[in-house]
């Protein structure tokens, strides 16, 4: 069976580029090119893709709006964001609106083909380049506190945080931990303490959304 990829940049010579790698990594693949985002979600229903690569700067809709849509609409459709941003705002904005990988776009091939690959397994990914610069020690003092927080949780309260963003309901997370559901809800009780976040109104489930990027560097698997 082919695997279907959806591309979408508005720079031709970049977009043939990638399509070629891509095709060259690939056994059986079929890809789609656009040059923006609205041309994709038109397209989505009809192609039936395993996953979207969509540069972040494009005119009509661009990526960030066109993930969002999709995140909404398809949310087990895989979206690769591209871009020549680095900043961890944009990073984490990415994410927040659905991303499951994020490339910047001189990465080498042998990056971009680990990312399908990865994302395609369910996995998010970042290059090592990105994950250096978002966990690094030169971070403003905010994230430093956010890596803090996460630092004094203990292994299981980090399980439970990582099946917590996988979207495993508390039942779901003590069948698998075997524990108690009670002692689940303890769990994420304390978790929600040491993130200093209000236990109510899936506020934990937020966090993790938000900050998924952070739980799946190399520090914490």
């Amino acid at each position: 069976m082919n695997m279907k990829i959806i591309l979408a940049d508005d720079h031709p010579v970049f977009r043939s580029g990638l399509e070629f790698l891509i095709k060259s990594s690939f056994d059986e693949v079929e890809i789609l090119s656009f040059e923006n985002g609205q041309l994709v979600l038109e397209n989505i229903p009809v192609f039936n893709p395993e996953i979207v690569l969509l540069d972040i700067d494009m005119p009509v809709k661009n990526g960030l709006e066109t993930c969002n849509e999709i995140h909404q609409n398809y949310p087990e459709l895989a979206v690769v964001m591209l871009s020549i941003h680095k900043t961890p705002e944009m990073v984490k904005l990415a994410f927040q609106k659905g991303a499951k990988g994020y490339l910047i776009k001189d990465n080498t091939s042998e990056e971009i083909v680990d990312c399908i690959n990865r994302v395609l397994e369910g996995n998010t990914y970042l290059p090592q380049s990105l994950r250096n610069d978002l966990t690094g020690k030169n971070q403003d003092p905010k994230f430093k506190e956010l890596r803090a927080d996460i630092d004094s949780l203990t292994p299981t309260e980090m399980k439970v945080l990582k099946l917590v963003s996988q979207k495993y309901s508390s039942k779901e997370i003590a069948n698998l931990l075997f524990v108690s559901t009670k002692s689940v809800e303890n769990y994420r009780s304390r978790i929600c303490k040491k993130l200093n976040l209000d236990a109510r109104n899936n506020n934990l489930l937020l966090w993790v959304m938000e900050n998924k990027f952070l739980l799946d560097s190399e520090q914490y698997n």
